[in-house]
């Protein structure tokens, strides 16, 4: 067992939600602001999005009758029953895969914590575990990748999380039953089982025991071996079967934060827990005003997938520099995701984006990192056009560029001052009306652009703060204005 109980001054927690909902999300996610996310799997070894389908959802699409995946399967691997998911295993070697310079790379990106998926829909554990053999020590790499990652995330002074996609695996093979393919086979039940089908494959009620023991069993046995501060869930947890095991997770887990003496964090999404008993996250989508709880977004920096996949449309450094500007400043937490190709490394266009958040960071750092929301959360003509197609983005999965431009301004806070980030480099006068006298209600007495000694000529007058043009800007993309006020 993680954790034997003595005697804590703090309550243990209980499963029901009475209990869960006096959690309280350490100082520690609040300040770090940004993460990495990553998946990595037997999934990157056929690297297939086509037809619109993740990477990582290539075992359930090649078994599709018709689909893209399928299509592809036969024609490049042959039939599923001949060559199942299963028989991409020996061709996932990770034979390149170094945690230690990832974890040295997610640090020059200014990540302050990593969040690698332990296991995914496809079942296979990319860990060490008793409760399956289906696992990346006994196949595939031959190595205990979130042990060798847990290891070099804490050695660069990173918090360490991980995730677990466990609760889709009830269906997640489902197709194959409806064709010939080695999901029949009797073999491999247990990788492919249950794959339940028909009306059991996606019912919120009929979610066998067995399985659902084995969910709270697997996902347990990650927190006792690993220890990780930050446990992450997918979606479909919502529904009634997963209920009461998921309570008995949580307060699982929120006990050993106690016994750790570490503040942990529960990821959700949509409705899975009460609003405050864990820390709910949004894929590719976002809070459109200050949320009172902190929250976090996860997306990818492709725009296609999230395990790596061939020829994938990369967002740019703008598009995500301005994303963990806006989302830092309504009270959230960025949750950036690479995916690794099969021998374990990552692809240049990947690194770039990471550097080039690293480097924004290095100057701008101060005015994201241990920040607090402000009255409001920004000012300008894009604020409301950007929300509106970042929802329809999230919705779509083809992401665009937000219509930032020079006059979207985002704010922070840190102790008595006040952050004003422009969304793109001004070339001009910037003018802040939201720190004008009226609005304010405070006087302004020193400003500083943050990477720069260079005295700043403004004046505060009723109706807006202006500074005059600065000239050399000293990043790219995004620029940050200290704002002292009285």
């Amino acid at each position: 067992m993680f954790f034997g109980f003595q005697s804590f001054a703090q309550e243990l927690f209980q499963p029901n939600w009475k209990s869960l909902k006096t959690y309280t999300v350490p100082d520690w996610f609040r300040d770090a602001k940004f993460g990495i996310f990553i998946h990595w799997g037997v999934y990157s070894v056929p690297a297939y999005g086509g037809g619109g389908i993740f990477g990582e959802w290539y075992g359930n699409d090649m078994y599709q009758k018709g689909s893209a995946a399928y299509k592809h399967h036969i024609e490049t691997y042959g039939t599923q029953d001949k060559f199942g998911y299963k028989d991409f295993i020996p061709m996932f070697k990770g034979e390149k895969f170094d945690a230690d310079a990832w974890a040295k790379l997610f640090k020059k990106a200014g990540a302050k914590y990593v969040v690698p998926v332990a296991e995914h829909h496809d079942g296979f554990a990319m860990y060490d575990t008793k409760l399956s053999k289906w696992n990346s020590v006994n196949m595939g790499p031959k190595r205990d990748v979130i042990g060798e990652l847990s290891t070099s995330i804490r050695k660069e002074g990173m918090i360490f999380g991980l995730s677990s996609h466990r609760a889709e695996h009830w269906y997640f093979y489902h197709n194959g039953r409806d064709i010939k393919s080695d999901v029949n086979d009797p073999k491999f039940d247990d990788l492919y089982g249950p794959a339940a089908t028909g009306e059991d494959s996606l019912s919120t009620t009929k979610i066998s025991p067995v399985f659902l023991n084995d969910w709270l069993l697997r996902n347990t046995e990650l927190v006792d071996k690993y220890k990780p501060q930050l446990f992450w869930f997918d979606w479909w947890l919502d529904n009634p079967s997963f209920q009461p095991y998921l309570k008995s997770f949580a307060a699982y887990y929120y006990n050993a934060g106690i016994a750790m003496n570490k503040g942990v964090v529960l990821n959700y999404k949509n409705t899975a827990f009460p609003d405050s008993a864990a820390v709910i996250d949004f894929e590719r989508d976002g809070d459109t005003k200050i949320s009172k709880l902190p929250w976090q977004s996860d997306d990818s920096v492709g725009d296609r997938s999230w395990g790596y996949i061939e020829d994938d449309h990369y967002k740019t450094p703008q598009f995500l520099i301005d994303g963990l500007i806006d989302i830092v400043s309504k009270n959230g937490n960025l949750l950036l995701n690479i995916g690794p190709k099969a021998d374990g490394t990552i692809p240049e266009v990947q690194q770039h984006l990471l550097l080039e958040m690293g480097k924004w960071l290095d100057v701008n750092g101060e005015a994201i990192y241990g920040t607090r929301p402000w009255k409001i959360f920004g000012e300008g003509p894009g604020m409301i056009a950007a929300a509106e197609k970042a929802k329809q983005n999230a919705d779509s999965y083809k992401p665009e560029e937000k219509e930032f431009t020079a006059q979207d301004f985002r704010f922070t806070t840190k102790g008595d001052d006040i952050f004003a980030i422009a969304l793109k480099i001004p070339t001009g006068k910037i003018i802040l009306k939201s720190f004008g006298k009226t609005q304010l209600k405070k006087k302004v007495t020193a400003i500083k652009l943050l990477g720069s000694s260079k005295d700043l000529k403004w004046k505060q007058t009723n109706d807006a703060l202006v500074i005059d043009a600065v000239g050399v800007y000293p990043s790219e993309y995004a620029a940050s204005f200290q704002v002292a006020v009285k």
